[in-house]
């Protein structure tokens, strides 16, 4: 049951077919199994408090009491405080931290709204990668060809895991450059970054006060929008009901390095779509241009990150992750006018692009250049682990810099089944469109 989603399990419990007993009992032998990823996909599970709370959601339901997540488990990314205990964000150097005094005001909702919380998910270190890789916690495997072990994608690795496995019927994560929206494609599923003022960051560890976003990982876009009105405190987005949509498709920039994989996929999608009667405006997106530029001037999440860990990296290095350590390091070495430099690029950018994007309903894009490449091969190089993590952070990365929102839906290759994302993405303060637009995509794109 869990496989099929959120909406599915609420109606499920609304019918009597289930309670949330089961439910979380299931999702914590899922995490338990000892030939499953729980293990890596998880740094603390709460089984106990998760069967109390599954108890009391059952008796509020009896009673007529259900809220809108009443009894659904969740898991939750390891850069969210959790009240009484210790936010270590992927990492062994925050380990000693003081416990949470609080719990982030995005889990807050959650449970506010009678989701049961049954676990913290592994991450990249400090969500600084977009791959998953993490040498204190393991790295847990993409479920596409288990066998072969591919990346889960990150920073929101656990996250993306939890759900695919169905250890959780949705997983709560945080997008700087894609940390939703990388792991849910490459793992088959659908993510939601929202504008970032959107959601409420308060009690969630930072890796870039600038563009970090909050938002949902979930088995559908329909889900998404859900758990997003709940995080959002706004109504659940409506299905578009209007035209059949007109959509800017790049020609570059995004579309650059595409694998065969994903370009094929990607092309048979917006066959799809066209078929269906979408609009698709292809063309050069001139605003796209100003990235490299940008990318010189240096990135905002290493410039910000160096300025929080440069202290602990001075007297702890050798408890990071080395590849994260490195790259904060380099980030520090950067002119001292870096983040003003990026700051007047980031201003033109976004008035150049929103212009672009007037006179269409969104964009559409990869969400993702490449499938998910071997976890092995990555661990042990590093100059692929680096042309990798640059590779998979590019595309969505355009959408942060944007302040924009994006939902990605899962594509499949057909043959492989190489799970491949497809972004749906607009300017600031249109999420309720764009997961209006992405619910009216996503039945196209599954038949």
């Amino acid at each position: 049951m869990l496989s099929q989603g959120v909406i599915h399990c609420l109606e499920a419990l609304a019918a009597g077919r289930t309670t949330s007993e089961k439910l979380v009992r299931t999702a914590l032998e899922r995490i338990a199994d000892p030939s499953g990823e729980g293990a890596r996909a998880f740094t603390e599970v709460f089984a106990s408090e998760a069967m109390a709370a599954a108890a009391e959601s059952d008796r509020r339901r009896a009673a007529g009491n259900a809220r809108p997540l009443e009894g659904v488990p969740v898991s939750v990314k390891d850069l969210f405080d959790i009240e009484g205990r210790v936010t270590r964000a992927g990492s062994k150097v925050l380990a000693n931290e003081a416990p949470a005094r609080a719990d982030a005001e995005p889990v807050a909702r959650l449970r506010a709204a009678g989701a049961v919380i049954v676990g913290r998910t592994n991450m990249t270190e400090l969500a600084f990668s977009g791959l998953g890789l993490n040498p204190h916690y393991g790295t847990p495997a993409n479920p596409w060809d288990r066998a072969a072990r591919h990346i889960p994608g990150g920073s929101s690795s656990g996250a993306a895991v939890s759900v695919a496995d169905d250890m959780c019927a949705a997983g709560l994560g945080s997008d700087t450059g894609g940390s939703v929206r990388i792991p849910a494609a490459l793992c088959g599923l659908a993510g939601f970054k929202p504008t970032q003022a959107a959601v409420s960051r308060e009690g969630v560890y930072p890796l870039s006060p600038t563009l970090d976003s909050i938002g949902p990982i979930a088995r559908t876009i329909e889900d998404c929008a859900l758990l997003y009105a709940v995080l959002s405190g706004t109504e659940v987005a409506a299905v578009w009901t209007g035209a059949p949509p007109r959509f800017l498709v790049p020609e570059n920039y995004v579309t650059d390095g595409m694998d065969d994989t994903v370009a094929r996929t990607f092309e048979d999608a917006l066959s799809r779509l066209s078929a269906a009667g979408v609009t698709l405006v292809r063309r050069h997106v001139e605003a796209f241009d100003m990235l490299p530029e940008m990318a010189k001037a240096g990135a905002y999440p290493g410039i910000e990150a160096f300025a929080a860990q440069s202290a602990r990296l001075a007297a702890r290095r050798d408890e990071f992750d080395p590849r994260v350590a490195a790259r904060i390091i380099a980030a520090g070495a950067l002119p001292a006018d870096s983040a003003t430099r990026l700051d007047a690029i980031r201003k033109a950018y976004i008035t150049f692009l929103e212009k672009e994007l007037t006179g269409v309903d969104g964009l559409l894009m990869p969400t993702v250049p490449v499938v998910a490449p071997l976890i092995e091969a990555l661990a042990s190089d590093d100059a692929a682990y680096g042309a990798a993590n640059l590779l998979m952070l590019r595309n969505p990365t355009a959408i942060n810099i944007l302040d924009g929102c994006a939902a990605s839906l899962p594509l499949f290759a057909t043959g492989s089944g190489a799970p491949v994302g497809l972004s749906v993405a607009g300017a600031r303060g249109q999420d309720a469109r764009i997961l209006g637009l992405a619910q009216y995509l996503a039945p196209i794109l599954s038949n």
